[in-house]
């Protein structure tokens, strides 16, 4: 890969995101399953014994970020996130000195459904917790929405592009935290000897 690959230079950029805020007030109700056993030895066998469970959560969503650039691949951005929002400063031209800083490529109203949607995402897993049992199973969530507000902000980030073969692979770093992320090449030759030598391996070892 040193040999091969052909190398972009680094590059700070400030990639432009959406914050939002939120309180939530929501009641929840799912059947909650308790296991139990019947039988014994190999004839042992587990069920699942359901009732009706019903609760209530209060939540404040801080901070809730939605990045409204589309040049960037979200699940490797999403390895990076999150950027920290309490150190954030009123924007000052002169940090952006020696930076390339992104335009907003998603509107607001996009990024509101956006973050909403990670937002109930996490409501719902905050609910789950709440059931009683084992397992569960027909989660539903009613929830009432308040205080929601938003703002913009850039984030910065340290991005590289290089080429192998014929395939581009990227590799971004957080600007403030320093987590990384990236991708890269595999070789399938040394998978595969790697599978076929760990086939050998558990043979060998059952033949004994």
């Amino acid at each position: 890969l040193n040999a091969r690959a052909i190398t972009d230079t680094v590059h700070a950029v400030y990639l432009p995101y959406w914050t939002f805020d939120a309180s939530v007030d929501a009641r929840w109700r799912a059947e909650s399953g308790t296991y139990y056993y019947e039988g014994s030895g190999k004839n042992r066998t587990r069920k699942v014994r359901w009732t009706p469970a019903a609760g209530e959560l209060s939540h404040a969503f801080d901070d809730e970020l939605v990045c409204a650039s589309t040049g960037m691949q979200r699940g490797m951005l999403r390895q990076v996130e999150p950027f920290p929002t309490d150190t954030l400063v009123p924007y000052d031209a002169g940090y952006l000195a020696g930076w390339t800083v992104e335009r907003y490529q998603i509107d607001l109203v996009a990024a509101a459904q956006h973050s909403r949607q990670q937002m109930m995402e996490k409501l719902q897993a905050l609910c789950a917790a709440q059931i009683p049992g084992d397992t569960y199973r027909n989660l539903q969530v009613d929830a009432n929405w308040a205080n929601q507000t938003f703002k913009h902000i850039l984030a910065p980030v340290w991005l590289m592009t290089y080429v192998y073969g014929s395939t581009s692979y990227q590799v971004v770093v957080n600007g403030v935290t320093g987590k990384m992320a990236g991708s890269r090449p595999w070789s399938w030759i040394k998978i595969a000897l790697l599978v076929i030598a760990v086939i050998i391996i558990l043979i060998l070892v059952n033949s004994d």
